[in-house]
């Protein structure tokens, strides 16, 4: 589904770069149905592409000068590729670490303009940075007819921000952007990228994201313990099973046997990544059979595990989750995302959904002394061009 008005912006802005009719690309942000966590233990994630995106509009220059237009900072920025390194401006990086990757992988291109904006929230949980990662790559591939297939397209995105931004992600966002299917969730094996379609019909439900908001510091040194955690339980059964290189491999027999008495901390953290793969493959088998309240609970539960064995929650999401716990309208909820703040997921009925925002948003400012920022979804294709 585009959005016109965002067509007509960056359309707009483009004419200050260049007069010549820009090609026009919409890449989409995404959500997770279930499988926190998972990615970089080689396991199961679920995620889909939503109905807010980012756009860009691109030309070919006929010299090496790199020239970039973003409307939601409406700013400038300019580099001959040559010069190209990541800016402390932040913004460019995710556009510069595209090029990079093309240059890495000796793909041949000229300088080009190349405005953008969108409507994927920032800081929300719904990857905006693998959005306009996905959506430059698709437009460079497009414009300079490269024949670069999707899933290089989608690890070069993931590399760029590893390089550019400096932020070790997983390959899920991207994916999702990517490949996303209207009305249908991804069943994505991190391991082999072996991926399949699976339906969402949702029925008289929708999809309602709550953000609380917060951010706390504690994330990205957090994450970083947890994958060293998730590899320590691994060592400690490879020593005994050597075929074992992820908790992939692992099964809850193994844990208990060769880590539990050794360091409970650790056996938490990996029982979490073992259950949460084994909810996902059931919840996939729950939406074949068009069973939402099975996979609602199972959202409950994921949200339990992450909160209280996996140890990624914080107050303000654990609040969310509860205060929704026990209303009819609600099938199920969790945290989203890496954790420490950011968004819930919410499953609800939609003729409830702005009474139970309204309710729930008076409850968290008054316990919190915060405000919400709700946002409903819908399931919608993943990246692609638009004709203008």
């Amino acid at each position: 589904m585009e959005n016109k008005k965002i067509i007509d912006s960056i359309t707009e802005a483009f004419k200050t770069l260049s007069s010549q009719k820009p090609l026009i690309v919409r890449s989409p942000g995404r959500v997770n149905l279930i499988g926190e966590h998972t990615d970089y233990n080689e396991g199961f994630v679920l995620p889909a592409a939503v109905d807010k995106a980012i756009y860009v509009a691109v030309t070919k220059r006929p010299d090496q000068k790199i020239v970039l237009f973003s409307c939601e900072y409406n700013e400038h920025y300019e580099v001959m590729m040559e010069d190209m390194a990541p800016t402390k401006k932040g913004w460019p990086n995710y556009i510069l670490g595209v090029v990079a990757q093309l240059k890495e992988n000796k793909h041949s291109i000229s300088g080009f303009n190349l405005s953008f904006d969108g409507d994927v929230p920032v800081g929300a949980g719904m990857s905006s940075s693998a959005a306009i990662e996905c959506a430059v790559v698709f437009a460079l591939n497009t414009l300079f007819e490269l024949g670069i297939d999707k899933k290089k397209m989608v690890q070069m995105t993931q590399k760029a921000e590893h390089e550019y931004a400096g932020v070790k992600v997983g390959i899920m966002d991207m994916f999702a952007s990517m490949y996303g299917k209207k009305d249908h969730v991804i069943k994505l094996d991190c391991r082999s990228l072996d991926y399949e379609y699976v339906p969402l019909d949702l029925k008289e439900y929708k999809i309602l994201l709550l953000n609380t908001n917060v951010k706390h510091s504690l994330a990205s040194s957090a994450y970083n313990k947890r994958r060293e955690q998730c590899e320590e339980g691994v060592a400690l059964v490879k020593k005994h099973h050597p075929e074992v290189h992820s908790l992939r491999d692992v099964t809850m027999e193994m844990l208990y046997k060769y880590v539990k008495d050794v360091d409970n901390v650790i056996y938490d953290r990996c029982k979490y990544v073992i259950e949460e793969n084994e909810r996902l493959l059931h919840a996939c088998e729950d939406l074949k059979k068009g069973n939402i309240e099975s996979l609602g609970k199972k959202m409950f539960e994921s949200h339990e595990g992450l909160s209280k064995l996996y140890d990624v929650s914080c107050k303000e999401l654990d609040f969310l989750v509860d205060h929704v716990k026990n209303n009819p309208a609600v099938l199920g909820a969790r945290m989203m995302g890496g954790g420490f703040g950011g968004c819930t997921i919410n499953i609800v009925k939609e003729d409830a959904i702005d009474s139970l925002i309204e309710v729930t948003a008076a409850a968290y400012k008054k316990e919190m002394n915060l405000e919400l920022t709700p946002y409903t979804v819908d399931i919608e294709d993943g990246t692609s061009l638009i004709e203008v």
